[in-house]
């Protein structure tokens, strides 16, 4: 299952499209539209016309085995707004392609496709399911439970999203919590009668220094506070500020830890009103989920004559963090291969396109030829 010249071209034609879809997650007809793009391209390529599943308004395209053995996790959504292609059109040159979305993950998708055409000349295609989901870089809030549905299905679940430094594939992602903290306090002239307030921005300033404390580097716990507001006039005593919160943590254990914490906040301020909304939102994706899936990678990109990928662990979560929570062995990084995810500098390197879609392609068999586990 070898990927020639000719195949990257025709790869690359294809990602042209699907980079000229502009697709950004908020625009549901932007997203629409990039899914009968997406759903043009796998028709075309491996003969069969996928469903589109609309949750919400959202499109998510799906091309489903008969009978499903793994699992190929994509997204078409992008972070980049409708006019991003005026200022960085996609363009192929020396070796890289930019544009935006091109790293993450259009050209994990395209490979996905094409490495399917490969398997379906081998096996089929009846033991696989394509999800390409239009809602991962919000967080996948319509999609969930379409992946774990389908997850549930299969033996594995293989993700297209970005590897990592030099084709390191990703075996550790952390989980993410998210939280939105406001204090209600009371209103009053800063220069009049400031006793008569209860000042909501001194609250959240103590309660900004608590949650530095709850972090714990060691565990490789983070805890951000991000976005912060109080007040709405220069000589008013604020009655409600607010912080949003940002939290990683590389176990569920220490997610819940975090929660327990976060919910606890308390305030000296007399008379002001704690109020905490959100929690963890995706669960770890741990080393005993990937091992088994990492170590044949590397045994099949040996036997496929390329240099057997390191492992990485990430601060960033993906949708191979909802499989591996259910227990379903999973594997992540296996797209592009480039740099700037999410930045101006997005990028993708082509010299990686062939190899990558050929481990894809290896892997997806590997899988479907073991004995089935009853």
């Amino acid at each position: 299952m070898r990927v020639h010249s000719d195949r990257v071209e025709a790869m690359l034609d294809d990602l042209a499209r699907l980079v000229r879809a502009e697709s950004p997650s908020d625009d549901l007809a932007a997203v629409a539209r990039s899914a009968d793009v997406v759903c043009d391209l796998v028709g075309s390529r491996l003969g069969r016309s996928p469903e589109v599943i609309d949750v919400e308004g959202v499109h998510h395209v799906m091309l489903r085995g008969r009978d499903p053995r793994v699992l190929l996790l994509a997204h078409h959504d992008t972070v980049w707004p409708i006019g991003t292609l005026a200022e960085l059109p996609f363009r192929v040159a020396d070796g890289v392609i930019t544009g935006p979305g091109t790293l993450d993950m259009k050209v994990g998708l395209v490979q996905a496709i094409h490495a399917l055409d490969l398997v379906r000349a081998e096996i089929g295609l009846d033991a696989v399911t394509l999800l390409v989901t239009g809602d991962e870089e919000v967080g996948s809030p319509t999609s969930r439970a379409l992946i774990e549905a389908e997850a549930a299905r299969c033996e594995a679940a293989l993700v297209l999203e970005p590897g990592g430094d030099g084709g390191a594939l990703k075996i550790v992602r952390k989980g993410t919590s998210n939280y939105r903290i406001v204090v209600e306090g009371r209103a009053a002239h800063a220069g009049l009668e400031p006793e008569r307030g209860v000042n909501a921005g001194i609250a959240l300033a103590g309660i900004v220094l608590a949650l530095d404390a709850i972090a714990d580097p060691d565990a490789g716990t983070t805890v951000t506070p991000t976005t912060l507001a109080a007040g709405t006039t220069a000589n008013t005593v604020p009655a409600q500020a607010q912080v949003q919160v940002d939290v990683r943590a590389r176990t569920v254990g220490e997610q819940q830890r975090v929660d327990r914490a976060i919910r606890a906040l308390t305030t000296p301020v007399a008379g002001a009103r704690i109020i905490v909304t959100g929690g963890p939102h995706r669960p770890p994706l741990e080393r005993a989920a990937t091992d088994g899936l990492f170590e044949r990678a590397r045994a099949l990109a040996g036997e496929l004559g390329q240099p057997q990928p390191a492992g990485v662990a990430v601060g960033g979560a993906s949708d191979g963090n909802f499989t591996g929570a259910l227990g379903v062995p999973t594997l992540d990084g296996l797209g592009a291969v480039g740099g700037g995810p999410h930045a101006r500098s997005e990028h993708a390197l082509v010299e990686w396109i062939a190899p990558r879609t050929e481990l894809l392609a290896a892997l997806v068999v590997d899988v479907v030829q073991r004995p089935r586990h009853d």
